[in-house]
């Protein structure tokens, strides 16, 4: 068969409990402050989210040193280093911290094991920011590393202690290659307390998988400078099926769709409903409009917004519209 089938739509999908949180602080600090509130770097990776809070009086800026003296700057969901942190006090900024807990427990435990005097190895893209993040927690006694071939290359002495760190948004499987290498090359490595790759993205990618298996097609909706989003493309083409990025509707290709019996469709951790929306009406004007809900592992976890952001006359956090959840299907 082929030609317009079913549409399989994966249940958990789009924003993750760190995204969420992190575009309601910047939706609440404007509220509290007004216009403009600056945020350095992105809040998260998307660029439909990143307009819509420009539109509302977010600056976006590359460096705490681009903010003016005294106003208000929130630090992104993938974290920042001591240095940035230095950085905005003597700048005198009302910093509003929006990095997501998850990303913060690995800056938790970069600083443990610099204390205990280890070498680190962060498994990670070099460059990300999350993983700039990390390595500024302790530059002189950590390594980025990115494959099992870069283990094969570490020059480090005989009996160096060593621990690993990993970077939350890794596709869990090629990660697993990697600190398989690191465990053989370090029988006494040192592992964090339990996995640093994200619930999110693994529930995301496990869903992927089951996608890859059953259909012709994976699409998932995110933005191309979004490595959970990359690494869900990644896990379905590993699996043997074809798949791709799509930022928004407008990327969305027809020749794709050629000889298809069924798609699968999901979304990357930072990708909003709305985006999923907009793929699900065009594939529907392309003959594609039967769409079946595959759920899987359900998720439940909130992270609470910093205090200082309540109303200050009931105490509440009220909710915001860019991160509230999607509508049931």
């Amino acid at each position: 068969m082929t030609g317009p089938g079913r549409i399989v739509l994966a249940q958990p999908r789009g924003f993750c409990a760190g995204v969420r949180r992190a575009i309601g602080i910047v939706e609440r600090a404007l509220d509290l402050h007004g216009a403009p509130v600056y945020v350095r770097k992105e809040i998260v990776h998307n660029h439909y989210i990143v307009s819509e809070l420009e539109k509302r009086g977010a600056v976006f800026v590359d460096s705490e040193e681009d903010v003016p003296p005294g106003a208000v700057c929130v630090f992104s969901a993938h974290g920042v280093a001591p240095a940035v942190r230095a950085g905005a006090a003597r700048r005198r900024l009302e910093v509003i911290d929006a990095t997501c807990p998850l990303v913060a427990k690995v800056h938790q435990e970069a600083q443990r094991f610099a204390r205990d005097g280890r070498t680190i190895l962060l498994v990670g893209h070099a460059g990300h920011e999350e993983v700039d993040g990390v390595l500024g927690e302790a530059p002189e006694r950590t390594i980025v590393v990115e494959s099992a071939a870069d283990v094969a290359r570490l020059d480090l002495p005989a009996g160096t202690p060593v621990a690993f760190l990993t970077q939350t948004t890794l596709s869990f499987d090629e990660t697993a290659k990697v600190v398989e290498a690191l465990r053989a090359r370090f029988p006494d490595i040192v592992s964090p307390g339990g996995d640093d790759i994200c619930y999110a993205s693994q529930n995301r990618q496990n869903a992927v998988k089951d996608l890859a298996r059953r259909h012709d097609l994976v699409l998932v909706v995110g933005s191309a400078n979004s490595s959970n989003s990359l690494r869900m493309v990644e896990v379905a083409r590993e699996h043997g099926c074809r798949a791709h990025l799509v930022p928004d509707r407008g990327h969305l290709r027809p020749e794709w769709l050629d000889g298809v019996s069924g798609i699968g469709v999901s979304a990357g951790a930072s990708a909003p409903e709305i985006l999923v929306d907009g793929v699900l009406d065009r594939l529907a004007e392309l003959g594609w409009s039967r769409v079946e809900v595959q759920r899987a592992a359900p998720e439940d976890v909130v992270f609470s917004m910093p205090a200082r952001l309540a109303d200050p006359v009931t105490g509440r956090i009220p909710r915001t519209p860019l991160a509230d959840e999607p509508r049931a299907r």
